[in-house]
């Protein structure tokens, strides 16, 4: 199957986050980044890779480290890693090498673009890169080669970063298993890292990259961080254009970093932030971030169910005792009982129309079908949907944003546990930014997966238990992502397991 010009146009209707009559996000751009000196050059080549931008980043404009030298220490590392975790699409080797030869040649010259200058960084292979192939992770695209680079990529190549692969994502973003196989998660390599921004959640996990790019559409950022203990940052539904990337669901695509720490996100979603005029949702947007500001006395939200139910865990509920340490105001919530996953004929719609040419020309064929959980048969169930189903769930939606509204009029951020359903139903639905972070550890018995079991393939079991990275998210205001960086970095900081690495790596 080829592509088209098509597969990067939406439809006439455009969907904001934003109600009627309301305004969001900041009054003012600020953006003030840590000062802390990152410290003497680690003599270990895996002790640099581990670091995180906003260190690599001061050791790269100190010129006590090369974009070149670090460029190859990843380039090795995604060569000799990838066989056990199978994250990587295409190794942009010639590609990298030349840009951080050019990005220390600026540095040298005093012509310093900024904090991502000279950075090494994977993308979600679903972001189209020119001349490289861009594959979505599907066989009927594995030999598609676009001819121009997504925004995305033009702004961080912009900003001087260095392009080391092109990771993977599960088919057609969905799940974490590809054409290459399935995707492995570093800390637990008998299950699959979580998709569908599977590559680059293992890759940023095991040190493969300084950060990457990911996207999610209902999940698939959240789910990998948790899986893989990075941080990852989905933006608020039009501050990221999409322009050149490939479309899952229009109201719903969403374009944001993986990165080992909290600052790192907002380093990077400085650059790519801004609308183009190729994405009719892009929304100028301003960014107010203060690494050192204080979060006493902010309103945290939190539903108190939530916490003492499946899929939380006592790393959720340390969290809880963490923010009130840390001074924030705590709120309890609640919500009305609504059928929230009945949000999905939505997303699933919408991806039928997406790649309506595929059940037509039999490329579906070609993709995994064996469950019921597979783009295969949710792309032929969605053709079964009527107009009314559409546009009665398109009347519920307005609920629901009406409704968060009304939770953001009384907290100034929330805390949810990362893979609670209607979490990620209410806030991806409804266009709302949110960091997940590794919040501590806990044990498991069983290796995870992103959908029911199969039982011709049954999942790994473990005795003793093994131990695992947990996340939790913080969901902020609509365009609110740095005063979820402030907060961010204040829990980081007291929850202190950031820097902790997977074994082997």
């Amino acid at each position: 199957m080829s592509s088209s010009s098509r597969d990067f146009i939406a439809p006439r209707s455009q969907w904001n986050p934003v109600l009627p009559g309301h305004s969001a996000g900041p009054a003012n751009d600020r953006f003030n980044r840590s000062t802390v000196e990152p410290g003497p050059l680690p003599s270990s080549d895996a002790d640099i890779a581990f670091s995180p931008v906003s260190r690599l980043s001061r050791w790269i404009e100190q010129r006590k480290l090369t974009s070149e030298r670090l460029t190859t220490i990843y380039l090795e590392r995604l060569q000799r890693f990838d066989p056990q975790l199978r994250c990587v699409i295409t190794l942009t080797a010639d590609l990298a090498l030349e840009q951080a030869r050019q990005a220390d040649k600026e540095i040298a010259s005093g012509h310093y673009r900024g904090p991502l200058h000279g950075i090494p960084w994977g993308a979600k292979d679903m972001l189209d890169t020119a001349g490289i192939p861009t594959t979505f992770g599907a066989e009927p695209f594995r030999n598609r080669i676009p001819t121009e680079d997504a925004v995305v990529v033009q702004r961080l190549h912009a900003a001087g970063a260095v392009l080391v692969a092109k990771l993977s994502l599960g088919a057609l973003a969905l799940s974490d298993s590809w054409f290459g196989g399935q995707t492995m998660n570093p800390w637990l390599l008998e299950e699959g890292s979580s998709g569908s921004s599977a590559g680059p959640g293992a890759a940023t996990a095991a040190g493969l990259v300084a950060f990457a790019m990911a996207g999610e559409t209902n999940g698939s950022i959240v789910s990998p961080s948790m899986r893989c203990g990075v941080t990852g940052l989905r933006p608020t539904y039009g501050r990221v254009p999409r322009t050149g990337a490939m479309t899952l669901c229009w109201s719903l695509d969403r374009f944001g970093p993986m990165a080992r720490s909290v600052e790192d996100t907002m380093l990077v979603l400085r650059a790519i932030s801004g609308p183009d005029a190729g994405d009719i949702a892009s929304v100028p947007s301003r960014l107010d971030f203060d690494a050192a500001a204080s979060v006493r006395g902010l309103r945290l939200g939190y539903f108190p169910a939530w916490m003492n139910e499946t899929p939380a865990t006592e790393v959720d509920q340390a969290a809880l005792e963490t923010a009130e340490r840390l001074g924030f105001s705590l709120v309890e919530l609640s919500l009305p009982d609504w059928p929230y996953n009945s949000l999905n004929l939505i997303l699933l719609a919408e991806a039928a129309a997406a790649f309506e040419e595929a059940p037509l020309s039999g490329g579906l064929n070609q993709l995994d079908s064996e469950t019921a959980e597979s783009w295969p048969e949710f792309i032929r169930r969605a053709r079964s949907f009527s107009a009314v189903d559409f546009a009665q769930t398109d009347y519920f939606r307005r609920k629901v944003v009406l409704e968060m509204a009304r939770i953001f009029s009384e907290v100034d951020l929330l805390l949810v546990p990362a893979l609670r359903d209607e979490a990620l139903m209410l806030t991806n639905f409804s266009g709302y930014p949110a960091l997940t972070l590794r919040a501590g550890f806990v044990q498991v018995s069983e290796a995870r997966s992103d959908f029911a079991p199969n039982p011709a393939h049954p999942l790994s079991t473990f005795n003793p238990p093994r131990r695992v990275p947990y996340g939790v998210t913080l969901v902020g205001p609509l365009f609110g992502e740095g005063l979820l960086g402030t907060a961010g970095i204040a829990f980081e900081r007291a929850f202190d397991v950031a820097d902790e690495r997977p074994p082997g790596f």
